[in-house]
């Protein structure tokens, strides 16, 4: 079983995401602060990464950079899941190392298919 690890602060955004994730066969891992997100990202070594950009203590685009930076979890594609959307933004997440970018509100019948391009 494929594990994804989600990284969100926000109870309503994860537990729509997790449920999509889990319906269609996933393991979810949960972190809700980008620290705990890069240390659950090298302890659980994910398929994939979901980010959020907006986080209670480092932001998204720092988390992704220490993950990026650990050579145990350099494999694992991350993906921006940002209610984040002017202009220039996406190029900033893909910029901090991001593989993709996902504006929310997530449209729960098209996630998956964006999810699936990148696991």
């Amino acid at each position: 079983m494929k594990k994804i690890l989600v990284i969100e602060d926000n109870e309503q955004n994860l537990y729509l995401i997790r449920f999509i994730l889990q319906k269609n066969g996933y393991k979810v891992l949960e972190a809700r602060t980008g620290e705990a997100g890069v240390e659950a990202a090298a302890a659980e070594k994910p398929d994939l990464i979901l980010m959020d950009i907006q986080l209670p203590d480092i932001d998204g685009y720092e988390a992704t950079k220490r993950i990026k930076c650990a050579s145990e979890s350099c494999t694992a594609p991350i993906i921006a899941i940002t209610s984040y959307a002017m202009t220039g933004d996406r190029e900033k997440s893909l910029a901090a190392g991001c593989s993709g970018y996902i504006e929310k509100p997530i449209n729960p019948e098209t996630v998956m298919d964006e999810i699936s391009a990148y696991i």
